[in-house]
């Protein structure tokens, strides 16, 4: 499905902007500009568009495409397509594991994987129930999330709560010098730190979970409403977009303004960034996914949808390709501007739309989807394409 194909292609990419922030500056750059790079107006600017239509968006689309490919391959009737589906998951985890420990700090294939376990209880649900199910997911994780957060917003005048929020997503010299730290560290030392971390990392991919299975659900309602499989007409698509969009859209930016208003005050900022946001954020993923099945919907497959089809290939390529820019074993260029690490982007997203057609013209598929369905089969599968 050439489309499909094309929007998971383009998932891939749109994640590329801020997984380069994560790799190249201290974690608090992430959500807050002030952390690091400064917070004059083109930082501002740079950090508000990626807030608003790009931030947790395409990862949230990432997440559907996840979603739909599951329910395809579920969708198929094999013998002993449950086992099959817990065995991809397991290597996928086994995978996402490795790619946390060597790699990616912000890895969401751990995620993936966990919620995809939960994937086949739903996978035949009604599309509106699913769409029900998504919104209730999100709706829990959004009231835990602001009652945890309401503390922090109600302490915004106490010194001692600013000083710890500061130490942590704010612009703190001694986190600059910690992450300095960590990235000037070989690769040896930095396998035995993520693997001394591995609580640390277990209570992030706990966190996550809600929020990717809510996009999964939304993806397999997606795909069972013929949005995803390209049958609904473009106006149709269109107007789903628009709706995605009048609702997001002006609450993102009242969110991004209200950080801004603040100074980047970091409790503003983190509550924003991964709480008050997240229902917006992937309501935009869908209007994301709309307008761009709309507009990609019965074109010839091209260079988007090559790099769709190797989707897992080239996330972990990305991760690969940022190690060798920014880490201590590589070439060391971390800490640059906020500018120069988007144009640095352009390098993995440049690389994955030239190597992904000319790969999958001599392959059946990617390397990493090769050894993926490999290893969940248990035997090494036919990787080159027979004339």
């Amino acid at each position: 499905m050439p489309a499909l194909d094309a929007l998971r292609g383009l998932a891939v990419i749109g994640i590329v902007p801020m997984n380069v922030i994560a790799f190249s500056m201290p974690p608090a750059a992430y959500i807050n500009p002030r952390a690091y790079g400064g917070d004059g107006p083109v930082e501002v600017a740079l950090w508000a568009v990626s807030f608003v239509l790009i931030e947790d968006k395409f990862r949230a689309l990432f997440a559907m495409m996840f979603g739909a490919g599951v329910a395809i391959l579920l969708g198929k009737e094999t013998a002993h397509s449950l086992r099959g589906h817990y065995r991809r998951m397991m290597v996928l985890l086994v995978i996402a594991m490795l790619h946390a420990i060597l790699l990616a700090n912000n890895d969401v294939l751990r995620s993936y994987a966990l919620a995809g376990l939960l994937l086949p209880i739903v996978v035949r649900w009604r599309v509106r129930t699913l769409l029900w199910s998504a919104a209730a997911v999100m709706a829990v994780q959004l009231a835990f999330s602001a009652w945890y957060t309401w503390g922090w917003l109600t302490s915004l005048d106490n010194p001692a709560a600013q000083a710890v929020a500061e130490s942590l997503y704010g612009n703190s010299p001694q986190a600059l010098a910690d992450a300095t730290a960590r990235a000037e560290e070989g690769l040896g030392e930095r396998v035995v730190r993520r693997f001394a971390g591995i609580a640390q990392q277990a209570r992030f991919v706990i966190a996550s979970l809600p929020s990717a299975l809510a996009a999964m659900l939304a993806g397999i309602a997606l795909w069972r409403s013929g949005l995803l499989a390209a049958q609904w007409e473009r106006g149709r698509a269109l107007r789903l977009a628009a709706i995605c969009a009048v609702v997001a859209l002006p609450v993102l930016a009242g969110l991004a303004a209200w950080s801004i208003a603040s100074g980047f005050d970091p409790i503003v900022t983190t509550a924003n960034a991964l709480v008050w946001s997240a229902p917006f954020d992937l309501l935009l993923g869908v209007g994301w996914a709309a307008l761009a099945i709309a507009l990609l919907a019965g074109r010839p497959a091209g260079r988007l949808a090559a790099a769709g089809r190797m989707a897992l290939t080239n996330y972990l390529a990305t991760s690969l390709v940022f190690a060798a820019l920014f880490f201590g074993w590589g070439l060391g260029l971390y800490g640059v501007s906020r500018v120069e690490a988007l144009l640095l982007a352009l390098i993995p997203i440049a690389a994955m739309l030239t190597w992904s057609p000319l790969w999958l013209a001599r392959f059946r598929q990617g390397p990493a989807e090769w050894l993926w369905r490999s290893a969940s089969q248990g035997r090494i599968l036919s990787l080159i394409r027979r004339p």
